[in-house]
């Protein structure tokens, strides 16, 4: 597959992407070489990762457990003092080689490291793949406030290899998936409509499905790097939904939802508020919640879940003096940014959310 161009670096696939990071390396003296994995890629992605390098350099291997409750600012600070303990200068290389917690927090790592190293990203779950690793997001947690800390910054590439994907197990496939779901709401009616039958999709060609979705997110970003205006598009069901997810996280007594399980109930709630607000009629959004139901098990809130996470919602990092902002569905493919909405219609979304 051809090679994606973003801003200031490509995005690059399976064999071709090989080349183009052997040639980096080859074009660019670095002193060293570290990677940084989780403790799943770490055992399931590095074996075949490493024998497609071609250097020289002294490599490195950076290992910190899997999980989100791991993408926080002491995870940075213990590989920063490894970094420092291995001789890792101004020209040492980063590469991070995992899931959208070891890409957002690499990069974040070696966007501060020295004041910034070059980095590139291996994303190794359909949501990094499809999300995480493109953009130049970096960043971590703030106890279990979703990403409150970190930079926009570019790698010097991303290489994604639909291989490591065999080994990734199905709830964290649906979890990708609802990025892409998104993707097509916000931005291309015709790529949502394909998913309106999973059954129907023939996953041989799932390489093209993951590779439109790249090109939407980049075609966004593209035009807006900093998320001060379309950009915000790609919130569409992040502002309920990370709050959903920061409260399963912190509560003892809740399952912990993947990513994109608490993705897939916010873009039901925030279709809903569409509805109410006259931009999605109700064909359209029958059509969503059925179609993302099908696919992700409900999640179950009791009376007493609604009021923490509406608190959770002030710490959106979205939000502009002091007021929520929503990007909300304009018709299927359409989005509507900057949008303010009342507490009553969120919590009118949480009742029709559980019928």
């Amino acid at each position: 597959m051809q090679s994606i161009q973003a801003n200031n670096y490509p995005v690059c696939f399976n064999e071709i992407g090989y080349k183009t990071l052997n040639q980096h390396l080859k074009d660019n003296k670095y002193s060293n070489l570290f990677i940084v994995v989780d403790s799943n890629t770490n055992e399931f992605c590095l074996p075949h990762f490493l024998p497609q390098l071609e250097t020289d350099l002294t490599i490195e291997i950076i290992e910190f457990e899997a999980g989100e409750i791991n993408k926080n600012i002491e995870t940075c600070i213990q590989i920063w003092n490894v970094l420092t303990e291995l001789g890792a200068d101004r020209k040492t290389l980063i590469i991070n080689v995992g899931g959208g917690v070891v890409t957002d927090l690499g990069g974040f790592v070696a966007s501060t490291f020295k004041r910034g190293v070059d980095f590139i990203h291996v994303p190794t779950t359909l949501l990094s793949m499809v999300d995480a690793s493109v953009g130049g997001k970096n960043g971590v947690d703030l106890g279990n406030l979703k990403n409150q800390i970190g930079v926009i910054n570019t790698p010097k590439m991303v290489l994604i290899d639909t291989h490591y994907l065999e080994t990734v197990p199905q709830n964290e496939m649906r979890s990708g998936l609802a990025e892409m779901l998104k993707h097509g709401l916000i931005f291309d009616k015709e790529y949502w409509g394909q998913f309106l039958d999973l059954k129907a999709i023939d996953f041989a060609d799932f390489d093209e499905l993951i590779y439109r979705s790249v090109e939407i997110k980049n075609e966004i970003v593209m035009q807006d790097p900093t998320e001060k205006n379309i950009r915000k598009s790609l919130n569409f069901g992040h502002t309920l939904g990370h709050a959903i997810e920061s409260y399963f996280l912190e509560n003892e007594s809740k399952t912990t939802l993947l990513h994109g399980e608490a993705i897939a109930v916010g873009m039901v709630l925030e279709s809903y508020i569409s509805l109410r607000k006259n931009l999605i009629n109700q064909d359209e959004y029958n059509q969503i919640k059925t179609t993302l139901k099908s696919i992700y098990e409900d999640v179950v809130f009791e009376e007493n879940d609604i009021d923490p996470i509406l608190e959770l919602l002030i710490h959106d990092k979205k939000n502009e003096y002091g007021s929520i902002q929503f990007a909300l569905i304009e018709g299927i493919g359409k989005i509507k940014i900057n949008q303010l909405v009342e507490n009553e219609l969120i919590l009118n979304a949480f009742e029709d959310y559980k019928s």
